[in-house]
């Protein structure tokens, strides 16, 4: 199951999703994101931290999403990820420097 709740106010829009984002209720959430593309304040913010499961096809639809200008939140470890990859910042770690004495 997928629930999406949207709070529109002249500040901007708040969506907030509930639930699993997967391949089954895209076509549902899909509607809703383009009924909102039209008539939303912006910005538009989309809360994650309700999410329990993200499948590849959710992955690419919550990207079309920040593709169209959302702003993706999530505060939980799993959907920080998810959110991180979607936004291109995964792997920033990595590009730091190495600790010293530490191993590669």
């Amino acid at each position: 199951m997928l629930r999406v709740n949207a709070a529109i106010s002249p500040q901007g829009t708040t969506v907030t999703l509930e639930g699993r984002v997967v391949a089954a209720w895209l076509d549902e959430l899909s509607r809703c994101w383009n009924r909102l593309l039209a008539s939303a304040a912006r910005p538009i913010r989309v809360e994650l931290d309700g999410v329990t499961y993200v499948d590849a096809a959710g992955k690419a639809m919550l990207r079309a999403m920040h593709a169209d200008g959302a702003r993706l939140h999530a505060t939980t470890v799993m959907l920080r990820a998810v959110v991180d990859e979607i936004e291109g910042t995964s792997g920033a770690l990595s590009q730091t420097r190495p600790i010293p004495g530490g191993h590669a």
